[in-house]
């Protein structure tokens, strides 16, 4: 019989763990790991925090480096982009000119950022906030500029303004919609948010867009608002979201919708090709339905079951999405799905920034957000994985260890 040969489309967060895990539930078959950026998979988190202060190097982000995947038999084809894949004959079609067939294709292939369509967004100095190479470009400029403008109050947005606050003297967040962070929490922890932002120094503008960039010889001096403002910069950072890297999936004839679809163990629509991380939309029965997620969590764990579900030793993948953003000197946690609620429960006090909120229905914690409490999260995702009824009053009693509460049995 013939070796078989594994390729992995993405060498990103994502990819890199299948890889290892491949190796590690001791696959001896070839496994070839193949992305586009020059760099060996990495971690993002750091990208929009430490690193863009200049408190992490690019090295660090490293899960490993190359000759460590050169040890455990990972053929690393870096720098090189997957511009067709052919399920009929398992092959992948490489912009080198190469072609790898493989018995069984994993794709790991991210999602790409959205571009603001206005008139000098292609000046020098705008930029986008998605790949290692960005955020080293970023910081280097960052460290000379006076006048940072950050569009888009996101999570990627928000956490820029708070990483460059500590390093450049003038930061301005614009947010078109009503509040930072406004499609991922409630009104209440948006109205915090703000307040942060600008407690710290921050010229936070709500309900403003960008309707001009405008340069002098090529660079970036000013962003026009909708609002008809004119700000002075030396330095844009856009972050309006993303979009899922679905070309080569939708090219090939697998299924996709916000997302290339995926079952519970990672397959798509074609039998010999799976998906993984921030592309793969899987059935999540924590989020309440199928669910496209750009995490951490699901980057590494997901892309880990899709490894071992392609050895035939598998599990379904149901976790309870989880995900951190640090801003200044406050640490968000938000886990479960906490728009399935007919009840919210509040611990802790915003003005002391400790708090969390807990949603539930039918007197089950669906959901939780906390910021500077990560014990309250730990332990509601474990009441939420069990599904344990829970009397709000008691929840409510910022005294209550809730690491008790998820000791008290299960579904």
């Amino acid at each position: 019989m013939s070796t078989p040969t594994y390729a992995i489309v993405g060498a990103n967060l994502a990819g890199g763990r299948a890889a290892l895990t491949l190796r590690d539930e001791g696959f001896d078959g070839r496994i070839v790991l193949i992305g586009a950026e020059p760099h060996p998979p990495y971690e993002r988190p750091p990208l929009s925090k430490d690193l863009l202060k200049g408190h992490r190097e690019a090295e660090s982000t490293y899960l490993h480096t190359e000759d460590y995947y050169a040890a455990v038999d990972i053929e690393l084809r870096l720098g090189t982009r997957v511009e067709r894949i052919a399920p009929r004959w398992s092959g992948l079609e490489l912009s080198d000119g190469t072609t790898v067939t493989a018995d069984h294709v994993l794709l790991t292939t991210g999602a790409r950022v959205r571009r603001l369509d206005v008139l000098g967004a292609d000046l020098d100095g705008v930029h986008y906030l998605r790949t290692l190479d960005d955020a080293l470009a970023i910081r280097e400029q960052l460290s000379a500029a006076t006048n940072l403008t950050v569009v888009g109050a996101g999570f990627i947005g928000a956490e820029v303004a708070a990483s460059a606050w500590e390093v450049c003297s003038s930061v301005t967040l614009l947010e078109a919609g009503d509040l930072p962070l406004g499609r991922a929490v409630s009104a209440e922890v948006g109205r915090f948010y703000a307040d942060i932002h600008r407690d710290r120094g921050v010229d936070l503008r709500i309900g403003t867009g960008v309707a001009e960039i405008q340069g002098e010889h090529g660079r970036v001096r000013r962003v026009v608002t909708t609002t008809g403002d004119v700000i002075e910069t030396d330095l844009v950072l856009i972050g309006v979201g993303t979009t899922a890297a679905t070309e080569l999936a939708d090219e090939a004839g697998i299924a996709t919708d916000n997302g290339i679809l995926v079952d519970e163990f990672c397959r798509t629509s074609i039998p010999n090709v799976s998906a993984a991380g921030d592309v793969a939309r899987h059935p999540n029965r924590y989020a309440g339905g199928h669910v496209r997620l750009e995490h951490w969590q699901t980057a590494q764990n997901q892309a880990m079951a899709a490894a071992r579900a392609m050895l035939g030793r598998g599990e379904p993948y149901h976790e309870v999405p989880w995900f951190w953003s640090d801003q200044y000197d406050l640490n968000l946690q938000y886990a479960g799905h906490p728009a399935a609620t007919d009840r919210t429960v509040r611990r802790g006090d915003p003005d002391d920034l400790s708090f969390s909120i807990l949603s539930l229905r039918d007197n089950k914690i669906t959901g939780v957000l906390a910021v500077n409490r990560p014990r309250d999260v730990r332990a509601a995702m474990k009441l939420i994985e069990s599904g344990t009824p829970v009397d709000p009053d008691v929840l409510a009693d910022a005294a209550t260890d809730l690491r008790k509460l998820s000791t008290i049995g299960g579904r």
